[in-house]
């Protein structure tokens, strides 16, 4: 019996790629012309944990932790240092990474939508379709400008490397250099897709925020220009754990029925930005992503202990 088909994501880090299957990450770095690797197990989810619409929140923040753990760990590696990085400093890590989020595509597209004159409260649907266009914008020259430094350069280079090893597993193909060198380095399933997806359904949700406020909080029509702001923007924020557990299953699904053309076309935008975030892997980068997915298919299928 052959083992049964692994639901693969994974992530660049420096020098090299994670793999993640339903119960083991593997990362693998090239250190001094050899393939190293990093082997962990993921804790048992609770039965709550796993629920429809909560699982993509808790599934994004436990890859944020991971995310940082690996590219940490990859980053030691390639000075050659082998530190870990303590509860406390991932929390601020966590914390700074959000507060730079949220102030880049949150809160900057939100000021610049009322430069161009447009107010939320009286046509929430086109100030929220503006506010969409901008982040967008912001995306993409964000991804752009970084793609132009070296070190990011080559991290995207293993980006393109880890699409193609999986898309190579996916279509049941021996996991080799030559056999994952003709499949394509957009995957529907990456992260990058997970983001233009937030923000199609945040210019949906959002477009409700004046009129949920206004519902529970009658008497936010006399508060002044500011504090009115505020709040409808702490409305924003609250509302983010609701799209992002949206956004996971719709790119979830969109993934698996690439026939469906709604849900297909959700990650159509996430695939045209991920012409920036990957490029085309050498040979040896690829070597290094089909080892940790094989690394993490014998840890999944019991062949090797973790």
């Amino acid at each position: 019996m052959e083992p049964k088909k692994q639901d693969i994501g994974g992530q660049a880090v420096i020098e090299g790629v994670m793999m993640r299957s339903k119960d083991h990450i593997v990362t693998a770095i090239r250190k001094n012309r050899k393939i190293i690797y990093k082997k962990d197990k993921l804790k048992k989810k609770s039965k709550f944990a796993q629920l429809f619409f909560i699982r993509g929140v808790v599934n994004l923040v436990e890859m944020l932790v991971i995310g940082i753990k690996t590219l940490n760990w990859s980053a030691s590696q390639s000075v050659g240092e082998d530190e870990e990085l303590s509860d406390w400093a991932i929390a601020l890590t966590l914390i700074i990474a959000f507060l730079f989020g949220i102030g880049l595509f949150l809160l900057l597209p939100y000021l610049l939508t009322y430069l161009v004159g447009v107010k939320e409260t009286q046509n929430p649907i086109w100030f929220n379709v503006i506010d969409g266009i901008i982040k967008v914008a912001i995306l993409v020259l964000y991804v752009y400008f970084i793609s132009k430094m070296k070190d990011i350069r080559r991290v995207f280079q293993y980006h393109g490397a880890e699409h193609k090893a999986v898309f190579c597993y996916e279509h049941n193909k021996k996991l080799t250099v030559e056999n994952a060198k003709q499949y394509s380095t957009l995957h529907p399933r990456c992260g990058t897709a997970f983001m233009m997806i937030v923000i199609i359904i945040g210019i949906f949700l959002f477009s409700f925020i004046p009129f949920i406020v206004e519902s529970f909080y009658p008497s936010i029509t006399s508060l002044n220009w500011a504090l009115k702001r505020l709040t409808l923007f702490t409305a924003r924020i609250l509302l983010l754990p609701i799209i992002a557990g949206l956004a996971y299953e719709a790119l979830k699904f969109g993934a698996k029925h690439q026939d469906n053309l709604i849900f297909s076309s959700l990650t159509i935008p996430g695939l045209w930005i991920q012409k920036i975030t990957t490029q085309k892997p050498s040979k040896q980068q690829l070597e290094v992503a089909i080892a940790a997915l094989k690394k993490v298919l014998e840890l999944e299928n019991g062949t090797i202990r973790a």
